[in-house]
């Protein structure tokens, strides 16, 4: 293969060999339009969009501009920092491996860390649906209409929920129907106790029923999956703590070992066998990380 590739190189010339890969790019690129300017799309207007779309869950009111200038400047700026700082140390190499880390860590980590945010708040909307289901059950057999006793919930309950629910009294204010604006309660929070709640509304409304009885039962199912839930974050609490430990410690051994003999971990930066043995060590560090966390998780 090395004798082909130079009897190319000799053939062709260097600017031969450059129009040659240059005319592969462009053919590849040619018939895979379609998924290259969606992979474009993706990763940077659909990732801005993405995270815009996010915001408005979270009740984040900010500009689309403010977003970009934050992707680029956590991404390609923070590169440039790194790349400057260890240049002015003359280590150029390293330089640049941490740029390239750093300018693919700032683009793509802001998705879930903003999934982050959104998956907590859906967590503590959870949290308090129990409550918000008694005070709309207390309300509806007090005599109040659905609206008066979503709006009782509103000023009573903290955010999210006061939020979400302040949400349909705008929307059936402006006109939308209440079994409507209940819908789009689901599309905002996609949990399973409040698809139940939504169903069950959207059906009584229908075909007529005690709501109240209904707010009752759902309150008895949610109360016994958070006793649930709360027996399996027990029951996995010493997993998770064991995963951790098990990952964090590669890295404390290395602070230990860099302390004790600095000669020896320079060696792992300095040379080519230390440096892929680091890297392979922590590639093998992650995935076990990653494994360990996902067998940690179980779905209630």
């Amino acid at each position: 293969m090395d004798a082909i590739g130079k009897l190319i190189y000799l053939l062709l010339g260097k600017w031969g060999v450059t129009l040659v890969i240059g005319i592969g790019v462009l053919v590849y690129t040619f018939r895979n339009s379609e998924k290259v300017f969606r992979f474009i799309e993706d990763n940077t207007f659909g990732n801005r969009d993405y995270l815009l779309e996010k915001f408005d869950l979270l009740f984040i009111d900010i500009k689309a501009d403010y977003v970009t200038y934050g992707l680029l400047f956590a991404s390609f700026g923070m590169g440039t920092i790194i790349f400057g700082l260890f240049a002015l140390l003359g280590s150029y190499f390293w330089g640049a491996f941490f740029a390239i880390v750093f300018i693919i860590l700032g683009w793509k980590l802001p998705r879930p860390v903003v999934d982050y945010m959104v998956a907590k708040r859906v967590e503590k909307y959870s949290d308090q649906m129990v409550d918000s289901l008694n005070l709309l059950s207390n309300g509806l057999r007090a005599g109040l209409s659905l609206p008066q006793a979503v709006g009782m919930v509103v000023d009573e309950m903290p955010a999210p929920i006061s939020q979400e629910f302040n949400i349909i009294l705008q929307q059936n204010r402006l006109g939308v129907p209440i079994d409507e604006c209940f819908q789009n309660l689901m599309k905002r929070v996609p949990t399973e106790d409040n698809e139940m709640f939504v169903t069950s509304i959207v059906i009584l409304r229908e075909s007529g029923g005690n709501l109240a009885e209904v707010f009752d039962t759902i309150t008895d199912v949610i109360r016994e999956r958070v006793r649930l839930a709360q027996k399996l974050a027990t029951a996995t609490a010493s997993a998770k703590a064991q995963g951790t430990i098990l990952f964090l410690m590669p890295f404390m051994m290395s602070i230990i070992f860099t302390l004790q003999d600095p000669q020896m971990m320079l060696n792992f930066v300095t040379s080519i066998g230390g440096i892929i043995a680091l890297i392979i060590a922590l590639t093998l560090n992650l995935i076990g990380g990653f494994m360990m966390w996902k067998i940690s998780q179980i779905r209630v």
